[in-house]
């Protein structure tokens, strides 16, 4: 899979522009604040349909325009293929080969992308928040079944926990009932979420272990560990894990009505990370920790290209530089020849690799780019 020509109009700083790319690695050179991230960004939203960046689009809609868009021309498994992402006061529209799409789950995976920036290093150290954006990010591209039952699960979240905090407030009366069926169809999508959840994590381990092994030069294994934030496990099959929420939900009832919001979910789920046996969230030193995101990263490349029979397209946002020499050239040589790579950088010094040597040069520097020679 890769990305042949990439449009994008009244984007962030950029105005208007269209560029050509190669199937190998793309360095996007510039200084800082110039546009560089705004670039791969642009490349994400139009595989994801959404910023890694900010839950609000309208923050990508260039200042004083009604509009933003984002297109590409693609390649993959199965030919020539067209994806287009609009933004406007009036939402967003998405369309393949120029068919709108209703369901953004029926567009997101035609184009796989993983992302490694900086604060991907702090995936182990950072809050619940981020882990969880990590598995749904990936499990939404190779999964559409579960980009919906996760969709369905926040719409009926957001609505439970509206009327949570209207009991709270005493805007509405405490209706056992009402909070019964709400409770009902939140539990069915928990289920299917975390039932997922479980099962990619199982695959992802299988990769995950072997890679941070290779790269801590077989001193470590690595254990990935889902942490439910109610009693639930991985050896329940769909029915018992419906069956294991339904008791879960009732014993925090009472609290939910008093705390005005929902206690136990997906939405409050985590991962855990352990060395040798050692949580290194929290007796973790930071090379493990990094070792930890790259290994995790490196094991996402291979999972999807072992989901969809192709590789995914691969964007480092200014990561090379926060990694040391063995990580970065690790890195490189495992990607080297198998993945259409972006990489952003504000210099090329210091990163020695032949895959940066012959890489096409872009130059951006206030929202307009040049291709070097």
């Amino acid at each position: 899979m890769h990305i042949d020509q990439l449009t994008i109009k009244n984007y962030r700083n950029y105005a208007q522009g269209t560029l050509t790319f190669q199937n190998r690695v793309n360095v996007i050179l510039g200084e800082n604040a110039q546009g560089k991230t705004n670039l791969v960004e642009a490349i994400y939203v139009l595989a994801m349909a959404k910023s890694h960046r900010t839950p609000r689009d309208k923050e990508l809609i260039r200042w004083d325009e009604p509009f933003a868009k984002v297109e590409g021309h693609l390649t993959n498994r199965n030919g020539p293929l067209h994806m287009e992402v609009v933004f406007s006061n009036q939402g967003k529209k998405v369309k393949l080969n120029h068919i709108e799409k209703k369901r953004l789950s029926d567009y997101i995976g035609y184009c796989n992308i993983v992302m490694f920036a900086p604060e991907d290093l702090t995936l182990v150290k950072g809050s619940p928040q981020v882990r969880r954006r990590f598995l749904d990010m990936e499990m939404g591209q190779i999964h559409s079944i579960y980009l919906y039952h996760l969709s369905q699960y926040h719409k009926i979240l957001k609505q439970r926990n509206q009327w949570l905090k209207d009991v709270q407030q005493k805007k509405v009366r405490a209706d056992q009932a009402m909070l019964g069926v709400m409770t009902e169809q939140l539990l069915q999508s928990a289920a299917h979420v975390i039932t997922k959840r479980y099962a990619f994590l199982d695959k992802l381990q299988s990769w995950a272990e072997p890679i941070h092994h290779q790269i801590s030069r077989g001193k470590e294994h690595l254990k990935i560990v889902y942490v439910p934030s109610c009693n639930v496990s991985e050896e329940m099959d769909l029915t018992t894990m419906m069956v294991a929420l339904k008791d879960n939900y009732a014993k925090v009832e009472e609290r939910e009505m008093q705390r005005g919001t929902t206690l136990i979910g997906p939405h409050r789920d985590d991962l855990s990370f352990f060395v040798n046996g050692r949580n290194i969230q929290t007796y973790g030193s930071q090379g493990q920790q990094r070792t930890t995101a790259l290994s995790l990263k490196l094991a996402e490349i291979e999972l999807i290209q072992e989901k969809t029979g192709e590789y995914p397209i691969l964007l480092l946002d200014d990561v090379l530089s926060e990694l040391d020499d063995y990580r970065q050239t690790h890195l490189l040589n495992t990607i080297k020849g198998k993945v259409q790579t972006f990489v952003t950088t504000t210099s090329v010094d210091g990163l020695d690799h032949e895959m940066l040597r012959d890489a096409d040069t872009f130059y951006v520097e206030e929202g307009n780019i040049q291709q070097k020679d």
